[in-house]
């Protein structure tokens, strides 16, 4: 063997922290097929957790219809409680399960948690004999299903290389869209069956999956180090890896970990980093205001965007169509994020996406003639659109509006003001049956006035990330609202 394979792997020890990260990425830095079919397995769970956000715009009506609650004085209540008991779920999941992944389970076990947790009580719901046990069950299904992208995402990014991590990224979006896609085509093909049937079909592959995922698939390298799991870390590298494995056996050889104590007072105490990152922020009056903002931003924008579809069965268009079209739209806003994020200033694409997907809504109000239905799925499908920019846009946004030491648990939070805005909104379409002031009317207005408040923030395009909340204070002492 010659000298320069070992040369990555013969480092003194007082450097190995230093070069820790030079040393991974210099092992999977090199994209291959490993990697792709590590990333590609991770990102599927997309498709599954898209099927079971919107399968309540086929499911739902019919459960009710079965249980003749459309005769109750309480029946709108009751048409959107499944629902939001879903969103529900998905807010408690975030905030109960958040910073498992990070410490004792792992961002492979949490996947695979968070999908049998979702798809067991899918399928169980199968079964419900009353409105209330429906609606508990869906509830659990969110829970599980609330931390399913965020897993996916990070351990598909965290399994290849600074490189290659934009592209893997985008793979989850394209998976979710996808899903959102074969639910309106799963749904026709069953239309003749029960509702009973559209979640067995649904959920009972998802219980494969997570099988599927259980074995296949590797465990994060860089999880693995801070857990000090060191013999499990190195076969991870040499299992994704595309250099030579004998370089990698030297690897094992040479390569020992520093401070182990600190390793192990870092995992004990990574439990509570997400509520200490909360205080941090709650203290900062800069970064208190910030945070406020973006979640106001974020809960109009959730409020279009989970909403939209569900009420696509109050306007006269065929619902199997709608669906499908609104699916669709989720490509062009990834397509319109991934190439122009880097022109667009976040502030006023906010703005102005927030606007045009209001007045679109209320469009979708305002023209009821059914001469006119073309129109009116027009607007609802931009208004999508534009809800779909502003959602990807957002996430960005929040990642360079806070330093590194809280990004991770500010984003977490504006993920649940999108989350808030989508339990209420199930409520909002229910009530729009009758008069569509009270969901697309409703709909537009809170986008549009949630998106001034981006006037609040600063523009972050162009600027470097601050790692301290003392640097970003800095930048804020020159920034006047």
């Amino acid at each position: 063997m010659s000298d320069q394979s070992y040369e990555p792997l013969l480092l003194n020890r007082k450097n190995t922290s230093k070069t820790l990260d030079e040393t991974i990425e210099r092992c999977i830095g090199e994209f291959g097929w490993a990697q792709l079919l590590q990333s590609v397995l991770v990102s599927l769970s997309w498709v599954f957790d898209a099927q079971q956000t919107f399968i309540s715009v086929f499911t739902d009506t019919h459960a009710v219809n079965e249980w003749s609650l459309q005769k109750q004085g309480v029946s709108l209540v009751l048409r959107g409680l499944p629902a939001s008991s879903f969103f529900i779920g998905c807010l408690t999941g975030g905030l109960v399960l958040s910073t498992l992944a990070d410490t004792k389970l792992g961002r492979k076990n949490m996947l695979v948690f968070s999908c049998l947790v979702m798809s067991v009580a899918g399928a169980i719901t199968s079964i419900s004999t009353n409105i209330w046990i429906y609606s508990f069950l869906r509830f659990l299904s969110g829970f599980g299903r609330a931390t399913i992208g965020t897993c996916a995402l990070v351990l598909s990014t965290e399994l290849v290389g600074n490189q290659w991590r934009g592209q893997v990224g985008i793979i989850g979006f394209v998976c979710f869209t996808i899903g959102f896609l074969s639910l309106p085509i799963i749904a026709f093909l069953n239309k003749e069956s029960s509702w009973r049937v559209l979640y067995l079909w649904t959920c009972l592959p998802t219980i494969l999956y997570s099988i599927l995922v259980h074995f296949l698939v590797c465990e994060s390298p860089r999880w693995l180090y801070v857990r000090g799991n060191k013999e499990e870390f190195v076969s991870t590298l040499k299992s994704i890896t595309t250099r030579s494995n004998l370089t990698l056996s030297f690897f094992g050889s040479f390569f020992e970990f520093e401070d182990q104590e600190h390793d192990n007072n870092s995992s004990e105490s990574s439990t509570i980093n997400l509520y200490s990152a909360i205080k941090m922020l709650i203290e900062k009056k800069w970064a208190f205001r910030r945070l406020i903002s973006v979640m106001l931003v974020g809960f109009g924008i959730g409020m279009v965007y989970y909403g939209m579809p569900l009420g696509v069965g109050n306007l006269p268009f065929n619902l199997y169509l709608s669906v499908t079209l609104n699916a669709l739209s989720e490509l062009p806003a990834s397509i319109v994020t991934f190439f122009l994020i880097g022109k667009l200033t976040r502030k006023k694409s906010l703005l102005v996406f927030a606007m045009l997907s209001g007045m679109c809504s209320i469009g979708c109000v305002l023209v009821q003639n059914d001469d006119f239905k073309v129109l009116q799925m027009g607007f609802e499908l931009f208004s999508f659109f534009s809800a779909c920019t502003c959602f990807n846009v957002l996430l960005i946004y929040t990642v360079e509006l806070f330093p590194t030491c809280v990004r991770n648990s500010a984003v977490s939070m504006v993920r649940q003001a999108l989350v808030l805005g989508g339990a209420i909104s199930p409520m909002l379409v229910a009530f729009g049956r009758k008069n569509r002031w009270f969901s697309y009317g409703v709909f537009g207005i809170c986008i549009a006035i949630c998106g001034l408040f981006v006037l609040c923030l600063p523009e972050t395009k162009g600027r470097t990330l601050s790692d301290t909340m003392d640097e970003e204070e800095y930048k804020e002492s020159v920034f006047v609202c």
